[in-house]
């Protein structure tokens, strides 16, 4: 039997949380499906902060025209104005429930600056911003009954009207199956409002700065489902990530480099003042290809970050996780240069949607990193992320309360999952092993310098893992290791579809076939009506 709710939120991060706090406020019954536990998330790792024009030396403006020249053509300006001037309002909202900004001495806001922006405006909670912000969401949703907070279940595939029914002119959501983690079981979730808040994709990647949960789930079912993807050729290599021996890339906040930071090559020189006339706070995308490019040069298997002008007191104050880190590794921030070297860090594609977190597919929505909504275009600016998912879970909820006014009640009976005469795995060893050639494979040919070579090579050896992938999901019970694998390797293919659409290179997409910008700025789409399930 189906468990019913009137909205269904996967994914437990700044945009899910949010959005599940304004429906339930509307009345609503809120299911919250999460794989790991309620706090894990990209929000919890999010360093750098918020962003929101908050001071009188800044203005709309000016936002407007700094993250349009990083989303080098391919934002929305529309988008763009609309999530900007809503920056004010959502972070009063934030502040009510509980998140304490850090102030400066005489009260007022501090406001941090990043690559990318001509003002200061990140507002911030020293370096643990998202891990706050998450913290206070958490304990709201906690005194909220109308919320049912389901964690370690795993979000599977959407059911939509035409599996159910066949054929329809019309296609919407009717709910998903989720594994139950614990239980061992697959359940059945009805709901006529599903939104996906499930993050990004960091984990198809060798080295990355996100989480063990950033494996792209959101993105693969919408896509199964018939869902409009786009630009999923836009990864963002954060440029500053702690170099170690272990695969583990702590991220180095760009804050760093806004507080005086100065990016050094293996001889030690500055060097960014050769690639952009913003030197060390260049947008993201030219300061990762100029470290890559200085790394390539000179052989070295990282470059430095100095930042030992500042006092050991003052970087303890502003940056305390990220000089614990330091210190875990043997560095101390006030004496000795940073180790760093890019890694994968921020998708800027995924799930097309409009203002109100609108897909192709009725009734499912997606906000966050798994969303696509044309804020971001070619290039994300630093700290306008955790603001885009503030915005659009705002517009989604207000949004939803509507959609659930004025939609006709279904009566399908959803069918239940069948593991049929399914055996657990005794092959577990195929999982570790594509596990690590795909992160391989999409490191070394999908990374920050790309070619068609390297993309078709990719892309062969992508199809026989989903191949052997598929082979595996239809023969043996599911558990969370499968099912990470198979969207992962969904998403890769997204990915490298998208690249080989684009004939140019733009933002964060640079091929060494196509060096320069097309007069026209397109999306990479990819949407085949009733192919993908």
């Amino acid at each position: 039997m189906a468990k019913i709710f009137d909205v269904i939120v996967v994914g437990s991060g700044i945009a899910g949380l949010s959005f599940a706090l304004k429906v339930a406020q509307q009345g609503k019954s809120v299911a919250i499906i999460t794989k790991k536990n309620q706090a894990e998330s990209n929000t919890n790792y999010a360093q750098g902060g918020i962003a929101a024009v908050m001071s009188k030396q800044d203005d709309f403006d000016l936002h407007v025209q700094d993250t349009l020249e990083a989303g080098d053509g391919l934002c929305v300006e529309a988008v763009v104005r609309k999530v900007v001037e809503d920056a004010p309002e959502r972070i009063q909202e934030l502040i009510a429930f509980g998140v304490a900004f850090s102030t400066l001495e005489d009260g007022r806001v501090s406001l941090g600056k990043e690559g990318g922006h001509s003002k200061r405006r990140i507002l911030h909670v020293k370096d643990l911003t998202g891990a706050a912000i998450e913290e206070a969401l958490v304990k709201t949703i906690a005194a909220n009954d109308k919320i049912a907070v389901l964690e370690h279940h795993f979000a599977i595939d959407l059911i939509t009207e035409q599996k159910v029914v066949g054929t329809v002119a019309t296609n919407r959501v009717l709910g998903l199956y989720a594994l139950d983690i614990v239980q061992g079981t697959v359940e059945t979730f009805q709901a006529p409002v599903i939104m996906l808040a499930t993050g990004g994709v960091g984990q198809v990647y060798q080295y990355t700065t996100n989480p063990s949960i950033a494996t792209g789930d959101g993105i693969a079912m919408a896509y199964r489902a018939g869902a409009e993807i786009r630009n999923m050729e836009f990864i963002q290599f954060h440029p500053t990530a702690l170099y170690s021996k272990r695969d583990e890339r702590f991220l180095i906040s760009e804050a760093v480099r806004g507080e005086g930071a100065i990016l050094r090559n293996a001889q030690k020189e500055a060097f960014m003042q050769r690639y952009h006339e913003r030197a060390d706070l260049a947008p993201r995308d030219v300061v990762a290809r100029a470290i890559d490019v200085e790394m390539k040069t000179s052989g070295a298997e990282h470059l430095w970050l100095d930042i030992t002008g500042r006092s050991e007191q003052e970087l303890v104050d502003r940056f305390p996780t990220i000089y614990e880190a330091c210190k875990r590794n043997g560095i101390n921030m006030a004496n000795d240069m940073i180790p760093i070297v890019p890694a994968c860090h921020y998708l800027c594609g995924g799930i097309a949607t409009n203002l109100q977190a609108e897909t192709n597919l009725a009734g499912l929505l997606a906000c966050g990193e798994v969303a696509c909504t044309g804020l971001h275009g070619a290039n994300r600016l630093a700290s306008n992320s955790l603001l885009e998912a503030c915005v659009l879970a705002h517009h989604g909820a207000e949004f939803a309360i509507q959609y659930l006014q004025r939609i006709p009640q279904v009566e399908l009976t959803l069918p239940e999952w069948v593991d049929g005469e399914m055996q657990d795995s005794d092959e577990r060893v195929v999982l570790s092993h594509n596990w690590d050639e795909l992160k391989r494979t999409l490191w070394d040919y999908v990374g920050i310098v790309r070619s068609n070579k390297r993309l078709q090579r990719a892309g062969t050896r992508i199809r026989t893992l989903k191949k052997e992938i598929n082979d595996y999901y239809w023969n043996f019970k599911v558990e969370p290791k499968l099912l990470e694998l198979r969207n992962m390797i969904q998403v890769a293919e997204l990915i490298i579809e998208c690249a080989l659409i684009r004939k140019e290179s733009r933002g964060l997409h640079y091929t060494l076939d196509y060096l320069h910008k097309l007069e026209q700025a397109q999306d990479s789409v990819i949407f085949v009506p009733g192919a993908n399930q």
